[in-house]
């Protein structure tokens, strides 16, 4: 088996030197702070051994199946959403802590949480108590939903969210089946992670101008539907409304792979130009030129079922390839349809490395998907394995004492 890809010596990200003081678990928080970690900030993910199921720390730490003989804290979801973190365990409940605590906050130009806000309250760390500890903080709270609306301080997952921002009625308008369902991935825990990540950024950006922090609130439900309705608010963007919610070419059931002789393809012709090409490939330019409804785009868009059920039934005659062949070089949009098995090999990934392996220390090999965003000038990198819970307890406390004891 190939050696690892060794691990980046120091940060060279555009967040080198700005540390962070990491409360978030699960999905949401840890994937917002696993990019600011990738892009140099220092990351120091404080866990406490009372939270989980009983085994302490971030409970993504004990969900999937570690390899038989590797460290059950290693999880497969945890380990692609925390490395470049270092793992502190604290009891936060515990008094004698309690300095030592207040010095790592006061170190860090960030306190991300995604713990209740009464909880923080309680554990005497709301914003108004660490803002005292270091008054020119980024407080960063990944909240369920805004402190000032009626369902504050509730629980929030994935899938509650899913069903209160609308994103459980988009199968329902594609597929006529009225029955609400769940988007089969976390997308409300990492598009929220992704709002988090930006606003934090932001709010970095404004103390750097003016020396001033700041209370930033992330919350799920607004972040979420406000992603959701991006395109599906639709002619209800007027007053009164013109027409239906949701945009009607993509929850057309016919959006989806099509089907071709040996696999399946994403095709998108979009301008007229590409249509009037793919008509032309497919046989139908005189019967198309003659029918209205494909006449511009403003008709294609009236009558997209129509139109990719005809694109259906064409890409079915050739293979797969002979499709990316012949409509690539036409420029028309076009992609082979992967399956999760492919996409290690699929050509472009592969080229640009998009995964990369790692041997870690613990756990021995494992796969990490590289930061895709790219930086000329302040590249990111990854310089640390996710972390064995509280593996670097002593170090970071160490670093603490010797920050503020006297020259």
């Amino acid at each position: 088996m190939a050696e690892g890809k060794q691990l980046a010596s120091e940060a060279t990200g555009p967040l080198a030197g700005v540390r962070i003081l990491d409360l978030t678990s699960v999905v949401f928080g840890a994937y917002a702070t696993q990019i600011l970690g990738d892009q140099g900030a220092d990351v120091i993910k404080l866990e406490d051994p009372g939270s989980g199921r009983g085994d302490g720390g971030d409970i993504m730490r004990w969900a999937g199946h570690p390899p038989e003989g590797a460290p059950k804290d290693l999880g497969p979801i945890f380990l692609t959403i925390n490395r470049n973190k270092r793992s502190v365990l604290v009891d936060l409940r515990d008094p004698a802590m309690r300095p030592a605590l207040e010095a790592l906050i006061a170190s860090c130009d960030v306190f991300a949480a995604s713990i209740r806000y009464e909880g923080l309250k309680r554990l005497g760390l709301d914003y108004e108590a660490v803002k005292t500890l270091r008054p020119d903080v980024i407080y960063v709270h990944a909240a369920g939903y805004g402190s000032d609306g009626p369902y504050a301080g509730e629980p929030a997952y994935d899938d509650l969210i899913q069903s209160a921002s609308g994103m459980a009625d988009l199968l329902p308008r594609t597929d006529g089946n009225e029955t609400p369902r769940i988007l089969p991935t976390l997308v409300a825990d990492k598009v929220s992670g992704l709002f988090m990540a930006q606003a934090l950024t932001a709010a970095l950006f404004h103390r750097a101008r003016t020396g001033e922090g700041q209370f930033v609130e992330v919350p799920m439900l607004e972040c979420v539907t406000s992603f959701n309705l991006v395109e599906n608010l639709y002619d209800h963007a007027y007053e009164p409304p013109t027409g239906q919610w949701s945009y009607q070419r993509v929850t057309n059931p016919h959006r989806k792979p099509f089907a071709t002789k040996d696999g399946y393809i994403g095709l998108l012709p979009y301008t007229d130009k590409q249509w009037d090409q793919f008509f032309a490939v497919a046989g139908w330019a005189e019967t198309v030129a003659r029918d209205p409804r494909f006449a511009d785009y403003a008709q294609r868009a009236k009558h997209t079922r129509e139109l990719y059920a005809m694109v259906e039934e064409v890409t079915a005659t050739k293979t797969t390839a002979e499709w990316l062949t012949l409509l690539k070089g036409l420029s028309i949009p076009v992609q082979k349809t992967n399956r999760f098995e492919d996409l290690e090999g699929d050509p472009h990934l592969e080229a640009v490395g998009l995964f990369e392996r790692y041997d870690h220390p613990h756990l021995g090999p494992y796969k990490a998907i590289r930061p895709p965003v790219k930086f000329e000038k302040t590249p990111s990198n990854i310089r640390r394995h996710p972390p064995r819970l509280g593996e670097q307890t002593d170090e970071v406390f160490a670093e603490v004492r010797q920050r503020s004891s006297p020259e």
